[in-house]
């Protein structure tokens, strides 16, 4: 399996020598905003609405001086906006009143802030701190099934398996190229197998 890891990585890192995460922010706050607001969303729409949010508020100590409704109001294109507006406030008020308006650097502390789930906490970890992660979204589960380097039933399995079969050292990176390798040749609809440069190396009982 690690060898199958191995070359898998170096396709990888052939098509996505140097990812960046897509999301635009300034820092650990900024960062754990916008991957709140990429719930259910394209990253290039939170990308579109964060500026306006961000000129207003880009951190906790301003945020909670606006009101849930005049959050919901900027995020609304983002989906989700009176869950999302509620946790953005509720989290700034958790962050000012526990932290002293700064982001914790660990999973516990950043998943107990409202709205923060795991991937939330990893994509956090991973870029805000630069400390070993593997967050796992839609596209790496797909993925990591598709190319048969995990059986997980759900994403926290998935994460388990691929953090076995790739070393630690990679998990920052390793994870942001499958995301955009996905987007790019291995999609969830209208997969070619045959012309995925990852797939077509694969026994086609793996390139459903």
């Amino acid at each position: 399996m690690k060898k199958k890891a191995a070359a898998i990585a170096k396709i990888l890192d052939e098509y996505f020598p140097n990812p960046n995460i897509p999301l635009t922010h300034r820092d650990p706050y900024t960062l754990l905003i916008a991957v709140l607001l990429s719930a259910q969303c394209t990253d290039a729409r939170v990308n579109q609405i964060t500026p306006k949010l961000f000129s207003l508020a880009n951190t906790p100590y301003k945020m909670v001086q606006l009101s849930i409704e005049e959050i919901k109001k900027i995020i609304l294109p983002c989906g989700l906006s009176t869950k999302k507006a509620t946790a953005i406030w509720n989290l700034s008020n958790d962050l000012i009143q526990k932290y002293h308006g700064k982001v914790p650097r660990t999973f516990e502390e950043l998943e107990e802030l409202p709205g923060v789930g795991h991937k939330t906490a990893s994509v956090v970890i991973s870029h805000a701190f630069h400390l070993p992660a593997f967050p796992v979204d839609t596209h790496i589960h797909r993925c990591a099934k598709r190319w048969g380097l995990s059986k997980g039933k759900n994403r926290l399995e998935t994460e388990k398996d691929l953090k076995k079969q790739f070393p630690q050292s990679l998990w920052n990176k390793i994870h942001l190229q499958i995301i955009y390798f996905a987007r790019t040749y291995c999609r969830a609809r209208g997969h070619k197998p045959e012309v995925c440069p990852i797939c077509k190396q694969l026994p086609k009982t793996r390139q459903t």
